[in-house]
């Protein structure tokens, strides 16, 4: 992977990379949106940037992949990888774009680090860079290739459900009259939304029904303001404004978490709020290819009001033979589940089981720390966030 050279260079200035690596990312992004305003409007989420998780993001990913070059050189990070490549795919980046970022990111280097960035160390760190995006190219180049529908297509709603107070279902066709392809069950679609200042801001829904549907459907969490960021600016507008009837405008699914040869394998779906859109699928999957094995649904929330698509989280579940379920809320929780917060002691979980999980960091990371005491391999636990990755950018 990296050359005998830049290995050397990387390891003895990782540290201090990896020390500056918000204030470069900062300056990078800086840079890059007065350069290229139209990035920051159109493509770029302009709520991560205000609340600086695009930032972290970005750091994390820079620091988990050198480092992972530097433990591992036989091998390089294809899950990290496959994951940030089915998010740029859903937006549709670009291979020119990499070389745009290069030129910041690089100018966002040199500015912070100043004298320390010889020539030894730029050429070692751009080896590092042209790794991954190298990668990252070839591996979009191939989604792009298998997704049935490349670039965006106009899709129009045909029914609208308020799921609760927050989240609303939005279920669509296409609107050319023409065939959808399939997904997998727990990918997304992003959706471009053309706000009223006229940016036209992408964001990522999972697909909430079953595959196999003529109809698209997503299940829309209302972003509210709760004091590290601001509203979220497409999933209010799609609520205050979409309605049966309007076209909406959708990539072809991506998303790597997906079912893959579970036939036979003890599964457990866990997911917290919103994260429920992909296991509602996943069960939809299951029960239609009659899923033998055990199945554990695990699921919590606010409260039975706050839970979307828990009449679908149940249907699904109960047309499996061998599944348990099991719900924890914080509040008005009703006979048959329990209070507070998931907690996996009392969960009976199958040798070999493999685990899907979907919902707020915290709530995932607790999930996978209890999982891996109770035995479950590392290797089996897949995890999907919603908007920037900080998983990697963990302290």
């Amino acid at each position: 992977m990296l050359s005998e050279s830049a290995a050397v260079t990387v390891r003895a200035t990782l540290p201090a990379v990896g020390a500056h690596l918000d204030e470069i990312t900062e300056r990078f992004y800086a840079g890059l949106f007065t350069a290229r305003p139209e990035l920051l409007r159109d493509l770029f989420n302009r709520g991560n940037q205000a609340a600086g998780t695009q930032r972290q993001a970005l750091a994390g990913s820079i620091a988990a992949f050198a480092t992972h070059l530097l433990e591992h050189p036989e091998s390089r990070p294809d899950a990290m990888l496959a994951r940030i490549a089915h998010k740029h795919a859903s937006l549709g980046v670009t291979p020119e774009q990499y070389a745009l970022v290069h030129e910041h990111l690089f100018a966002a280097i040199a500015h912070v680090l100043g004298e320390a960035v010889t020539p030894e160390v730029a050429a070692a760190w751009d080896e590092v860079y042209w790794l991954m995006a190298n990668a990252l190219v070839a591996i979009e180049k191939r989604l792009y290739e298998e997704s049935g529908e490349p670039g965006w297509r106009n899709w129009e709603v045909v029914e609208r459900v308020a799921e609760t107070a927050d989240v609303v279902t939005f279920r669509l066709r296409p609107a050319d009259g023409g065939p959808a392809a399939d997904f997998r069950a727990g990918q997304y679609v992003s959706v471009r939304a053309e706000l009223p200042d006229g940016a036209r801001q992408i964001r990522q829904y999972s697909l909430s029904g079953a595959p196999g549907s003529t109809l698209r459907q997503i299940s829309v969490k209302r972003v509210r303001d709760e004091g590290d960021a601001p509203d979220g600016e497409v999933s209010n507008h799609l609520h205050a404004r979409v309605r049966e009837g309007d076209v909406l405008e959708l990539s072809a699914p991506y998303g790597d978490l997906v079912l893959d040869d579970a036939a036979g394998t003890p599964l457990l779906l866990a997911s917290a709020g919103i994260g429920v859109t992909p296991m509602v699928a996943m069960l939809a999957r299951l029960a239609e290819t009659g899923h033998r094995a055990p199945v554990t649904v695990v699921h919590g929330d606010r409260s039975p009001a706050d839970h979307a698509l828990r009449a679908d989280h149940e249907a699904y579940a109960g047309k499996l033979p061998d599944a348990a379920v099991h719900f924890w809320y914080e509040r008005d929780a009703a006979p048959g589940t329990r209070t507070g917060l998931v907690d996996l002691d009392a969960v009976d979980v199958a040798a070999g089981t493999r685990a899907y999980l979907c919902g707020p960091l915290p709530f995932m990371r607790a999930v996978r720390a209890q999982l891996i005491d109770r035995g479950v391999a590392p290797a089996d636990i897949h995890y999907e966030v919603f908007g920037p990755d900080l998983w990697l950018s963990r302290a």
